[in-house]
């Protein structure tokens, strides 16, 4: 009997490999090499700090995966992965970081020697860990096979959430509403900020009763100031001043899964048109979520918040949300739908996005979002039970 410790029942892995390879014939591809790292995790359960390094997934149309990577790994595929031991192969660390040498080189012997050097093989030619280094590698080592381009044939697969993964995400929305509690009541005039990250860590990780927190895809993104008017910067040591709002973009993570939830705390009085903005977000929010309905489309969001929006008189550009759930650094996005206004993607129930509709201005920035889930019926439920304001401490 094995002791894995895997998320999920066989019943899922093998739903989302027919998925998978649904979607394989459709494209025309015989062998599918994955390496998103939370796409190997969505069909394969592995997990490990080591996408760092070149590894990933072989998925034939028939028969089980092969998990692929580094020696060392092997054995971590072997304590996380659902396949048997005889499908999670690993290369010799003489590869790593080799200028005579490359990790494709072992992978093309594997694919010889698994019958597909003819193949017509799919990879994820826009994806983080697969270098142009790789393809180049590879393609040279299997010059009669048809190489296409797979980037987020799986991605699309993962859009439609399972009932075992909504209730991941549900508990990643539990660690949300703490960790981003935990940062209105630390916000004070006077308080370094790395050291209220700190407590923001640590408050993700330890979680809530029995949910443990895992880390997140994106780290603390906590700009005060000036430096709110700028979406992604992280922290420093400088302490929080008066005078000054502060927008927390954090998300508690529960086995690989996310919650994103945003709000902004203001120390002091905030200014006259910054209450006027937040009164059209939050309106704005309103409207999005009552368009956000299954049958409706990710551009139908979108537009019913500009619309919002317009009649403030607040200029915005940029999509405001996209699809989430299991992801690795540095993204917790899932790289598939937007939520802006030439996205005509269909919203089916089960999908869960960031809605995300954020204020940068020029000299603050406000941030109110929620994660939601289309439903069968009725508007999309936001999945953190969190006040929609901006919060304001004297």
């Amino acid at each position: 009997m094995s002791d894995k410790d895997l998320p999920f029942s066989q019943a899922e892995y093998d739903r989302r490999l027919a998925l998978t390879r649904a979607a394989m014939e459709r494209a025309g591809i015989e062998l599918l090499f994955v390496t998103d790292p939370s796409n190997q995790a969505w069909l394969t359960a592995y997990d490990g700090w080591s996408f760092y390094v070149h590894q990933g997934v072989l998925v034939p149309l028939e028969g089980t995966p092969i998990w692929w990577g580094r020696h060392m790994d092997m054995m971590g595929g072997r304590r996380t992965c659902w396949m048997p031991d005889d499908r999670i192969l690993g290369y010799a660390d003489s590869y790593v970081q080799s200028t005579t040498r490359h990790p494709m080189q072992d992978l093309a012997a594997h694919i010889r020697d698994l019958g597909f050097e003819t193949a017509r093989i799919g990879v994820e030619m826009e994806n983080y860990y697969y270098s142009a280094k790789a393809h180049a590698v590879l393609t040279a080592e299997l010059p009669q096979a048809r190489f296409s381009d797979a980037t987020a044939l799986v991605n699309w697969q993962r859009l439609v959430k399972s009932d075992e993964e909504i209730g991941f995400i549900r508990k990643a929305a539990r660690l949300s509403e703490k960790v981003v509690q935990t940062a209105i009541d630390r916000a004070a005039p006077g308080v370094r900020k790395n050291e209220l990250v700190a407590d923001l860590f640590h408050a993700g990780l330890t979680g809530v009763d029995d949910i443990w927190g895992d880390y997140p895809a994106i780290v603390p993104l906590t700009p005060s100031g000036l430096d709110a008017t700028a979406a992604h910067l992280t922290w420093n040591d400088h302490p929080m001043r008066a005078g000054e709002a502060t927008f927390f973009e954090l998300s508690g993570c529960y086995r690989r899964y996310h919650a994103p939830l945003c709000r902004t705390v203001f120390l002091g009085t905030p200014p006259a048109e910054m209450r006027e903005a937040e009164k059209a977000q939050i309106e704005g929010i309103e409207a999005g979520l009552e368009a956000a309905r299954a049958g409706n489309r990710t551009c139908d969001i979108a537009n019913a918040f500009m619309g919002v929006l317009a009649k403030y008189g607040i200029h915005r550009e940029g999509r405001m949300g996209y699809p989430v759930g299991l992801s690795y650094p540095p993204d917790w996005g899932e790289r598939t739908a937007s939520i802006r206004g030439e996205d005509e993607t269909e919203l089916t129930p089960g999908m869960v996005f960031h809605f995300m509709p954020a204020l940068w201005m020029d000299s603050w920035g406000l941030e109110t979002t929620e994660t939601i889930l289309i439903r069968e019926d009725g508007p999309a439920q936001p999945l953190c039970n969190m006040p929609r304001k901006l919060f304001v401490k004297d």
